[in-house]
């Protein structure tokens, strides 16, 4: 207790010396948990979206024949479902899509695009596809992204004519009528493509009963009995999304590394001119019988109080954008969504209890370790030597 009051007295003492020490802890304390959370909320934004909107809860089921990153896959990828799944199609409890390749001519203009055929009343995907419904003028009814009615120019109610191959091979072609335009923060369900119910498309595509992909709501167990269908868990089809994330968390922890650095270095230099400065009065104490142990004790107290009062200060400057990044959020600016980015206009920061204690407990272990470490030269003074100021 006597340590603790002494160290107290100590700090205050020091005024502003003291407040510059704790302001520098401080700022990198809110920097460091603001970026690693600014991350981290980027990555639930992605996995969220990705996992509601374009895969479903549970995986998908894709045509063993299927590659979304090869167009040339996408003729021979379609297979009658799966007898397990056919009660879940029966209720919608399952998304069933055929996927087949077309082309469409907005404003005389030619354009390539997937045609997604899609089971209107499906419960698996956040996509408003109970809007495929047919309209007045009685044609195929389809749905576009925002994107994709920015590129081409279309809107609700316009009518478009769409040309594909069937399963033999066959040209055909037919007018089909916009009935939605929807906003979604995952442009690869919105750009390049349209969709429509996926009977239509089988009628057309002389498909009847199969699909490319079945989106789940919960993970497929064992293996699917007909050969034609493979699973594909959330950790295959996250993947590229997941390795995104660490490479940003890689840029991150090097920005987090340098501010941990500018903190410590704050607390060393502090504590190795304290020790030069003030030999005379460790002199004082040692010869009025106060042991090495505690004097530096003494002073690994003080910049373990540094430390204490920073983090606090920080909480408390720090709250306002803290609070103002997880409500608000940052605002992306124009066109970083072309990219391909789930992520909407705005990121949302997200945090947790593991990022405010851990970060909370490492910066302090190691302020409490840079404190003590340049006290070690205390141990080889002699009363009279500090005394003297030697």
């Amino acid at each position: 207790m006597i340590l603790l009051k002494l160290a107290w007295r100590n700090l205050v003492g020091a005024g502003l010396r003291t407040w510059l020490n704790v302001l520098v802890l401080a700022m990198a304390f809110i920097l460091m948990i603001w970026g690693k959370s600014v991350v981290d909320g980027m990555a639930y934004q992605l996995y969220d979206a990705m996992t509601n909107i374009e895969f479903g809860k549970g995986g998908q089921l894709w045509h063993s024949e299927f590659d979304p990153l090869d167009p040339l896959t996408i003729e021979d990828a379609h297979a009658v479902y799966p007898q397990e799944l056919a009660q879940h199609i029966a209720t919608d409890d399952v998304a069933t899509i055929l996927v087949r390749q077309g082309t469409i001519y907005p404003e005389g203009r030619m354009q390539t695009i997937m045609i997604k055929g899609i089971n209107p009343g499906q419960k698996v995907m956040d996509l408003p596809t109970d809007k495929i419904v047919a309209g007045s003028t009685g044609l195929t009814p389809a749905l576009i992204g925002q994107k994709m009615a920015d590129k081409t120019g279309l809107a609700q109610g316009d009518l478009l004519t769409v040309r594909w191959r069937d399963a033999g091979g066959t040209f055909d072609a037919r007018d089909v009528e916009i009935v939605h335009v929807m906003n979604t923060v995952v442009q690869t369900v919105d750009k390049n493509q349209i969709w429509i119910p996926i009977l239509d498309l089988q009628e057309m595509s002389d498909m009847a009963g199969q699909a490319t992909m079945i989106a789940l709501n919960e993970p497929f167990e064992g293996t699917p009995s007909s050969p034609a269908w493979v699973y594909r868990d959330l950790d295959f089809l996250l993947r590229d999304t997941k390795e995104l994330i660490t490479a940003k968390n890689a840029g991150g922890n090097i920005m987090y590394g340098i501010l941990f650095a500018i903190a410590l270095l704050a607390i060393f230099d502090t504590q190795v001119l304290s020790i030069f400065r003030r030999k005379k009065e460790m002199g004082t104490l040692m010869a009025m019988g106060l042991t090495r142990a505690k004097v530096i004790g003494l002073f690994t107290l003080e910049g373990s109080m540094n430390g204490l009062l920073a983090f606090g200060t920080g909480f408390i400057l720090g709250s306002p954008l803290f609070y103002y990044m997880a409500v608000h959020g940052y605002t992306i600016p124009g066109g970083m969504d072309d990219f391909g980015m789930a992520l909407g206009n705005t990121i949302y920061a997200k945090y947790g209890a593991g990022l405010m204690l851990g970060t909370t407990s490492l910066l302090f272990a190691t302020v409490v370790l840079v404190s003590w470490l340049p006290t070690r030269k205390i141990s080889k003074l002699t009363p009279t030597d500090a005394l003297r100021g030697k």
